[in-house]
């Protein structure tokens, strides 16, 4: 019977190592690979054919090795680009090997027939979208700000006249500089004089500022919710722009409503955990009192006080043996 964990990470991941201490505790197999070590260090001999419905062969990293067929689970986390393995090619070169890699060893290694995905690829994929993630919450009967998706000047003027504060987010993060290095440009007060026809470049989100009384980050396993109300020392607008080890943490229960809404927010996009971000507008007793802001499905939470006890719940969803995390 398939029993092996296949851990889909990069080498530096705090997080899963978390998870994998766990599974070793455990004494359940674990094997773990980066798909951008491809080469020397990761080799691989994928077979299937006429009579044979799944994917079957091995695969070996320089320390460990496995057969398709014993993988019962794949914690899928934050692999490196296959860009970082060929980016010194030259570009033709560089995307032809690029592609193939992901078509290939990612192709099958996200097509392995009876195991359980936290998450899937494609369900991350399918889910990473600010603009899907507020229309399901809202089609869930969440709270949600105000909110305008734009490159139009005149739009963004006409909303910040109508909203006292308007914040500025970006979809993503920046991507990694000519020094490797990835950055961030945290939630911000837009100020609407500062408007031009430089938003016509690309899209821009704006919402409407909450009046918040704090902010939450629920991380959510299979069916275990972990609730923490968070704040920065400083007060500022958003908490993540600051030292995570000096924010003040509190746990906080969530609303059954709520709490519902979220477990049939991953249940629709096919995911088995979600670290989602909500502000309160009230003392958080009732459903109304929470708004949601969006939903990481590859998120942090290695700094939350309870850490030991969501790793606890990410071994034990990779040992069920129910389905789900699927495409």
């Amino acid at each position: 019977m398939a029993s092996t964990v296949l851990v889909i990470t990069a080498l530096e991941d705090v997080t899963a190592d978390l998870v994998i201490e766990a599974l070793n505790e455990r004494e359940v197999p674990v094997v773990r690979a980066d798909p951008a070590d491809i080469g020397h260090d990761l080799t691989f001999g994928f077979h299937i054919g006429q009579g044979q419905p799944a994917w079957g062969g091995r695969l070996r990293t320089t320390s460990r090795e496995v057969e398709l067929e014993e993988v019962a689970a794949v914690y899928y986390r934050r692999p490196t680009p296959y860009t970082a393995r060929y980016g010194q090619m030259p570009p033709q070169q560089r995307d032809f090997a690029i592609a193939e890699a992901r078509h290939g060893l990612s192709g099958v290694l996200h097509s392995l027939s009876g195991a359980r995905y936290v998450n899937h690829p494609a369900a991350v994929a399918r889910a990473e979208f600010k603009p899907a993630q507020l229309r399901r919450f809202t089609e869930l009967g969440l709270q949600i700000p105000p909110t305008l998706i734009t490159n139009d000047v005149e739009s963004a003027r006409k909303f910040a006249a109508e909203h006292e504060h308007v914040i500025y987010k970006t979809f993503r993060g920046l991507p990694p500089g000519q020094d490797g290095h990835a950055g961030a440009i945290w939630a911000q007060r837009a100020d609407p004089d500062t408007f031009d026809d430089a938003l016509a470049v690309t899209a821009h989100l704006f919402q409407a500022e909450v009046p918040k009384t704090g902010d939450v980050r629920v991380t959510v396993v299979g069916r275990r919710v972990f609730a923490q109300q968070i704040a920065a020392p400083d007060g500022a607008l958003d908490w993540r722009r600051g030292p995570w080890d000096e924010l003040i943490h509190a746990p906080i229960t969530v609303p059954a409503a709520v709490e519902t809404a979220l477990h049939r927010y991953l249940d629709s996009f096919g995911l088995v955990f979600g670290c989602f971000d909500l502000a309160l507008t009230g003392d958080g007793d009732h459903p109304e009192h929470w708004t949601a802001i969006e939903c990481n499905s590859n998120g942090q939470w290695g700094f939350l006080p309870d850490a030991e006890q969501i790793t606890e719940a990410f071994a034990d969803t990779l040992m069920s043996t129910e389905g789900g995390g699927q495409p």
